[in-house]
Parts: C-alpha cells; sequence; structure tokens
C-alpha cells in the first residue's frame, strides 16, 4: 500500500472521529516528509534505519510506514476503517458510493484547518469528482467571513489550486448568511460569479417562527441560492453543547425548495444532524431536492458523508434526487440555472 495515502487515510479518519487535532496533524505531517520519495528510497529509508532517526516521524507513523511499504495495509489504518463500518480494503458501498460531489466545505480562508490544495487531495483521496469551497460570508465575523477583496481573491485561488489538482475540480462557492431581512450577505454582483451558494441561518436562531418563515422564504425565492444548509440550526452533541432546533413552518418553506429548485442539505456533521428526520420527511413530500453535504472544516471531516448518506438511506430519500450524486456538468447546470 501506498505510504503516503495510509497517512493520510488514518489523518481523515482520525478527524472523522474527531480525536485530538495532534494526532492527525502528526500523521499529515510524516506524509508530508515522505512525499518527495519514491516508493525505492522510502523503503531504503526504513531499512536502514534513516527514516527512525527523521525529525517529524514517531513510533506511530513509522509503523504505518513500515507495514505499508510491506505491501498490506497497516493495523492502525484496518482499525479505523472497522470503526468508521468501512470495508477492509476502504471500499465504499451503498449511497455513499453514488456521490460524486460535495457542495459545503471550509478552508483556511475562514474557519477551516487547512488549506485550498490539502482539501482538494483529501476529496480526491476519498473518490470525490468535484468539492465546493463555500467559506463563509462577511457578517459572520467569528469565522473570518470573507469580503467582496478576499473573496475575489479566493476564486483565483481555487482556480490556480483546481489547475494544479489532480483529478478532482474545486467550484467556487459561499456559504452566505441569511440576514434577518432574509436577503443573502454578499453583493449579487459577487454571488453571479460563484457556482454554488449555500444559504444559512447562523444568527437570532431563537427567531418565532412566523419571521423565521419569512426570512427562509425569502432567502430561498433569491435567485442566488443553490442550498438550503443545516436548516433547523441544531446542535445534538459535541464540544459546543447541544442547541435545540430553530422553528420555522415547514410545509411552506420545503414547498418553496421545491418550486425553486433549491436543494435541502443533509448535512453530515454528527452534531448537527440537520434536518431532523421528520423534517427529511417534510421535504421529501414536497418534491424538494437534496444535498448531501459534510460541512467539512478540516480534510477528515469529509469522510462524514458517509453518515449522511446512511441517513438518506434511512430516510428513504432516491438517489436520483440527491444532487450530489449528479456528474459534475448536470450540477453546474442545475446550480447555475437560478441565477441565469
Amino acid at each position: 500500500m501506498d505510504p503516503v495515502a495510509a497517512l493520510e487515510e488514518i489523518a481523515f479518519l482520525l478527524e472523522r472521529d474527531r480525536a485530538s487535532a495532534y494526532k492527525s496533524k502528526a500523521f499529515r505531517r510524516a506524509a508530508e516528509i515522505i512525499r518527495p520519495l519514491d516508493a525505492e528510497e522510502v523503503a531504503a529509508r526504513v531499512g536502514d534505519g534513516r527514516l527512525k532517526r527523521t525529525a517529524g516521524i514517531g513510533d506511530s507513523t513509522l509503523a504505518v510506514i513500515a507495514q505499508a511499504v510491506e505491501g498490506g495495509v497497516p493495523a492502525r489504518l484496518a482499525e479505523l476503517r472497522a470503526k468508521a463500518g468501512l470495508s477492509p480494503e476502504g471500499a465504499r458501498t451503498g449511497l455513499r458510493a453514488q456521490l460524486r460531489g460535495d457542495l459545503h466545505s471550509h478552508t483556511d480562508w475562514s474557519d477551516g484547518t487547512t488549506s485550498l490544495e490539502t482539501m482538494a487531495r483529501a476529496a480526491e483521496a476519498l473518490d470525490l469528482e468535484y468539492l465546493a469551497v463555500t467559506d463563509h460570508s462577511p457578517s459572520l465575523r467569528v469565522a473570518n467571513g470573507l469580503s467582496a477583496e478576499r473573496l475575489t481573491a479566493q476564486r483565483h485561488a481555487i482556480a490556480e489550486a483546481t489547475a494544479g489538482a489532480g483529478g478532482i475540480r474545486l467550484l467556487r462557492g459561499i456559504e452566505v448568511d441569511i440576514m434577518l431581512d432574509g436577503t443573502l450577505d454578499q453583493t449579487p454582483e459577487m454571488l453571479d460569479g460563484l457556482d454554488v451558494v449555500v444559504a444559512s441561518v447562523h444568527s437570532k436562531l431563537r427567531t418565532e417562527a412566523p419571521e423565521m418563515t419569512k426570512r427562509m422564504l425569502r432567502a430561498i425565492g433569491d435567485p442566488h441560492t443553490n442550498v438550503l444548509g443545516h436548516c433547523t440550526g441544531r446542535l445534538v452533541e459535541g464540544a459546543r453543547g447541544t442547541r435545540p432546533p430553530s422553528t420555522f413552518d415547514a410545509q411552506p418553506v420545503f414547498e418553496a425548495c421545491a418550486e425553486h429548485g433549491v436543494a435541502v442539505e443533509i448535512n453530515s456533521r454528527p452534531e448537527r444532524q440537520d434536518p431532523p428526520d421528520e423534517l427529511i420527511a417534510v421535504a421529501l413530500e414536497a418534491g424538494c431536492l437534496f444535498s448531501i453535504d459534510s460541512d467539512a472544516h478540516a480534510p477528515g471531516h469529509l469522510t462524514f458523508l458517509e453518515l449522511g448518506a446512511a441517513r438518506a438511506t434511512a430516510n428513504g430519500v432516491p438517489a436520483e434526487r440527491i444532487v450530489t450524486t449528479w456528474p459534475v456538468e448536470r450540477l453546474l447546470e442545475w446550480s447555475r440555472d437560478r441565477s441565469a
């Protein structure tokens, strides 16, 4: 097995389990150290002890490299794959195997932990064909939201990162705040230049249901909106504690999504699990499209797609109504159609 791939997958799976960031960084750092070396050189350095004496290579990472060089799946990786419900070979099955992309991810341009390039490599390693980079909009200052100037710069950086990537295509996107009056937190001119717009409520989550419903309906009606992100804003577990779902009139909200071709996000983060099952049922009955997204803030969070796919399957969501199962050209035809 390729030792770089083994180290990176272990980092992914540790992040998926929300282990200490120090652990995942150690495996990712080891991968960067040996990445420039060819297979023969890595094997030689393992054999003569040079790798053991290399700064940044510890006992755990050395064991993974040595076992990978021998041709097998390292024991640490096999253990993490089993814990994640993957086959010993890491194969993806069911609906997850049909997912081609992810429309909600964050980088160190806002509140993510890693670069565009690192997220691109992670997505490609997980067999995705496209990844939308959707860093936050300006009003979410706590998340280092992007001003129009920074968003313009990021669009150029995405183009450069895509040109240097392998088989993955990075899409220009944003997770734009739905403001109190239902407008989107970025200028129409800036939104016109993006491939994907995820619109989410991040503020005043305890607003009374009638006002929240009006707020969401106006955002859904904006021709730039493609995906309604984590629609209730709830938290069901995790370090940030729990938070009850926002209240709104689900029937007209999801009927509006169906009417305007806005996909309802099935947010795969384990602390969100948003929408709740009962709202997925309402959206399904209303005829909505869906988008299974990771809301990744680190490379390993992309593996949360497994959890989102399992929830969609459990709730009977057909694959053909999940836009992230579509090839990229069909996806872009859909996403650009609203703003045309």
